[in-house]
């Protein structure tokens, strides 16, 4: 008789999958496809790109002050606040000493003055209009940020010496008459029957002035800055700009800060005084006759750039308060931050 044996397969001759062997940990660093059951929460790697500055260091930069003449620190005003292709009216032309390094085409240009001294810049081959008041310009009402310009330069005499109302009583006789001739149309300052009313503080109060065809000595420099300046923001667009040449001043053995006046009356009138400049001459004033100086020669004059603003956001001007009024808005102060 046969006997049948019949074998059982073993456990592990099957095709199901062998069970794992437990890992076994070691002292020292895990293996990499060791499970773990650590509890720490896992650190996430931010992979946003850092920022990086733009720029590089350079010193050939625009700067506020400049010995030297008017032609390259013009130039470099208006490549700095003024983009190409805007439409600029200099409303005191002048001799177009501002305009002898101003690139060709970069600008639309419109020139005029009083009495022009010529006809045409030979540079930039423009006519000058002249019998051009700036105090009273040709254009209409700036309509926001509608207008005939994007800028207007002003450049009126500053020495009270050359706005007289009698042609005889102009500065620059004599041997300065070639400075008269450079600085002014060498007439008697026009009228233009208007007043202007402004505050000057006097002994530690506020004095009204009223700036008239009838004002004297710098009276007449502010009658003429505040006027034009008047005038420029009448035709000039929001965000236009406004540049200003001005030089400071004695007057009747008194400091004029002119700049500072300008300043002042400009951002009353809605402009804000985004830049200035400080032009030093390159070679020293003569004195005719010196008997006892009291005050510093001037030797530098300034530009003033301008910005039309709709809305103030800072102002240049500060006045004292009183003790007193400093006292009740420091009470009210600390009442609303009790409430």
């Amino acid at each position: 008789m046969t006997v049948e044996i019949r074998q059982e397969p073993l456990p592990w001759t099957t095709d199901e999958a062998l069970p794992a062997e437990p890992v076994k940990r070691k002292r020292g660093r895990p293996r990499k496809d060791a499970v773990t059951t650590s509890t720490k929460p896992v650190e996430t790697v931010d992979v946003t790109p850092k920022r990086t500055q733009r720029g590089e260091a350079t010193s050939d930069v625009v700067v506020s002050a400049v010995v030297g003449g008017n032609a390259t620190l013009f130039a470099d005003i208006l490549h700095l606040h003024v983009p190409r292709g805007q439409r600029i009216v200099d409303v005191t032309y002048g001799q177009g000493v501002f305009w002898q390094q101003v690139p060709v085409n970069a600008y639309k240009l419109r020139f005029s003055d009083l009495d022009a001294k010529s006809g045409r810049d030979p540079i930039h081959n423009t006519a000058v209009s002249s019998g051009i008041d700036a105090r009273n310009l040709p254009f209409s009402t700036a309509e926001g940020s509608r207008a005939e310009l994007d800028c207007l330069i002003l450049d009126p005499p500053y020495q009270e010496g050359l706005l007289r109302k009698n042609k005889e009583h102009m500065g620059g006789q004599g041997t300065h008459n070639s400075f008269r001739h450079a600085y002014s149309n060498g007439q008697a300052q026009p009228l233009v029957n208007r007043t202007v009313g402004i505050w000057q503080y006097q002994a530690k109060r506020q004095v009204p002035v009223l700036l008239s065809d009838k004002s004297k000595w710098h009276d007449t420099v502010l009658d003429l800055y505040i006027k034009s300046g008047l005038e420029a923001y009448r035709v000039l667009p929001i965000d236009g700009t406004l540049i200003v040449k001005c030089q400071d001043e004695v007057s009747a053995n008194k400091q004029r800060l002119t700049h500072v006046e300008l300043i002042t009356a400009y951002e009353s009138m809605g402009f804000y005084c985004k830049d200035l400049f400080v032009l030093i001459r390159d070679s020293k004033p003569g004195v005719a006759r010196v008997i006892e100086q009291r005050h510093a020669r001037k030797n530098h004059s300034y530009f003033l750039v301008f910005t039309k603003v709709k809305q103030q956001q800072i102002s240049n001007t500060v006045r004292l308060m009183k003790e007193s009024e400093a006292s009740d808005i420091s009470r009210a102060s600390q009442g609303d931050a009790l409430t």
